[in-house]
């Protein structure tokens, strides 16, 4: 496996601004190798991660908790009240709100929904928001609208929002999606592309997205991160994670 280049690590810049990692992924309600998971989710050292089918059932919020122990961070919010969505953080963050957000039933659909909050870092204010859009077409699509609403209505300038898009880059959701925020991977391509299946990926369908003043220094798939191992990667659950280093502008 070949290693990218150093991915910037989290620090606070003199003039109060943030470089930050977010980390996407899709955990599948963490029915795999969950030791695996927090290993990889601790090498990547993330000061966000934005997880997608978070368990929402028997003893969710337990599950969730222990995820997080093992990886050093904690639980901001999301998961069951959120239809699988949820945020974790490190110590790094200070949290002004939180909101789990259900959206619309589609009939014959499973729930979907997200899960919001704002955050500081240092002297930055940043919204942040985990989703994971439908199946279907036209329903992803609406979503899409929504999450676009969603973080237009947290009220702050700059903001992050990622998930399981459940569609690869030039489809309709993905580029109403890109036609407002950065496609971070687009921006400041960095490690691996695809994200789905594991074993051998062919399609990348989970996507970190930002506000166009937020500064993108790096995001892919952390192939080849000092600690990330590809056996890890294959035995945590069926995507694999997106990492992102930004730079999130001073208040």
């Amino acid at each position: 496996m070949v290693t990218p280049p150093p991915l910037p690590e989290s620090r606070t810049e003199p003039d109060g601004s943030a470089v930050i990692r977010v980390l996407g992924y899709n955990i599948r309600s963490m029915r795999d190798d969950t030791a695996a998971l927090a290993r990889v989710i601790t090498a990547c050292a993330p000061d966000l991660v934005l997880v997608q089918e978070a368990p929402r059932f028997f003893r969710w919020r337990k599950k969730l908790a222990r995820l997080a122990a093992a990886s050093g961070q904690v639980v901001l919010t999301g998961g069951g009240t959120a239809a699988g969505p949820a945020v974790l953080c490190s110590l790094r963050a200070s949290v002004e709100r939180t909101e789990d957000v259900l959206l619309p039933l589609t009939p014959g659909h499973h729930r979907r929904g997200f899960a919001t909050a704002v955050v500081r870092f240092a002297g930055t204010r940043l919204g942040v928001l985990s989703c994971h859009l439908g199946l279907h077409g036209a329903e992803r699509y609406e979503q899409a609208g929504m999450l676009l609403d969603r973080l237009a209505g947290l009220g702050v300038e700059h903001a992050v929002a990622g998930g399981d898009l459940n569609e690869r880059p030039g489809g309709r959701a993905f580029t109403r999606l890109t036609a407002a925020l950065q496609d971070c991977r687009t921006t400041a391509p960095w490690g691996g592309e695809n994200t789905f299946p594991p074993d051998r990926p062919d399609r990348r369908i989970d996507a970190l997205l930002a506000t166009k003043g937020v500064e993108v220094l790096g995001c892919g798939v952390p192939l080849g991160l000092p600690g990330v191992t590809d056996a890890d990667l294959r035995a945590a659950t069926d995507h694999l994670p997106v990492l992102a280093a930004l730079r999130v502008p001073a208040v």
